[in-house]
């Protein structure tokens, strides 16, 4: 009973850093997903680093209700990051759907309950499977793990207070919304010169009502050139991923002191 007292006090500690790390997390935290089921997850997978971790020695006092409120930070805010950089794809999307017409039509995203972007929720579905091809849920749930080596259990307070965690968050922010203009910037420069040429079109033909003939053309030279940029589309994707990842490394050096 006294080895089961410290072993359940580092339990419930690891449950809220990886349920609130769930909370946050693009695709565990999809509203698709059962509560319960991530629950269940976050059981299960918090159970198998009990015994994978170094586990300190800890009691249930007053010291430990601070630990379980730092725990709770570290997993948010991990989450976090990983969540602001998944963003610049339906960022992505947002800037195509203006140009596109589209931006009046818009669905609900799984992941927030919110209402988002056409092209961007069609980007951010193709993210997800490319991320799953890609084993990056493992890399992800990786995150969680390898985090105790940067901010142990007993780690009373993170270094939320330092400069370099805000100059930090600030970066990512910014390569996340460069990143979105990369992956948009084709199909919106191209529609720019579609808008040009029929504005020359409507004052060289004042009989031709441009506004009819025009938007089936802007949706069908997008698609064209959507067709033609997904490569281009796929790698950016990539880049993005090991972005994420090395974003939420840098992060946990940070909180740890590092």
């Amino acid at each position: 009973m006294e080895e089961l007292i410290p072993s359940l006090a580092a339990y419930l500690l690891i449950l809220t850093r990886v349920t609130a790390f769930f909370v946050t997390l693009p695709l565990f935290s999809y509203k698709a997903i059962p509560t319960t089921q991530r629950i269940i997850f976050g059981a299960l997978i918090a159970w198998m680093m009990v015994y994978t971790i170094e586990v300190p020695e800890l009691t249930i006092d007053g010291a430990y209700i601070l630990l379980v409120m730092k725990e709770a930070m570290v997993g948010l805010a991990i989450g976090i990051i990983a969540y602001i950089i998944m963003a610049a794809i339906q960022i992505a999307g947002g800037f195509i759907d203006f140009q596109m017409g589209f931006a009046i039509a818009n669905v609900i995203d799984p992941q927030t309950g919110a209402q988002s972007p056409l092209m961007g929720q069609f980007f951010n579905s193709l993210a997800i499977l490319l991320l799953l091809a890609l084993n990056g849920h493992h890399m992800l749930l990786d995150g969680v793990f390898y985090s105790y080596q940067f901010m142990p259990l007993d780690q009373l307070w993170p270094a939320f207070g330092d400069e370099r965690v805000v100059e930090l968050v600030i970066k990512t922010f910014a390569k996340a919304f460069g990143i979105a203009f990369q992956m948009s910037i084709p199909i919106v420069a191209t529609l720019f010169l579609v808008d040009l040429a029929l504005g020359i079109t409507a004052r060289a033909v004042p009989q031709l009502n441009i506004f009819v003939v025009g938007f089936p053309i802007k949706i069908g030279v997008s698609f064209i050139v959507l067709f033609i940029v997904m490569g281009v589309m796929v790698a950016v994707m990539q880049e993005l991923f090991e972005f994420m990842i090395i974003s939420m490394r840098n992060l946990m050096m940070l909180l740890g002191g590092g």
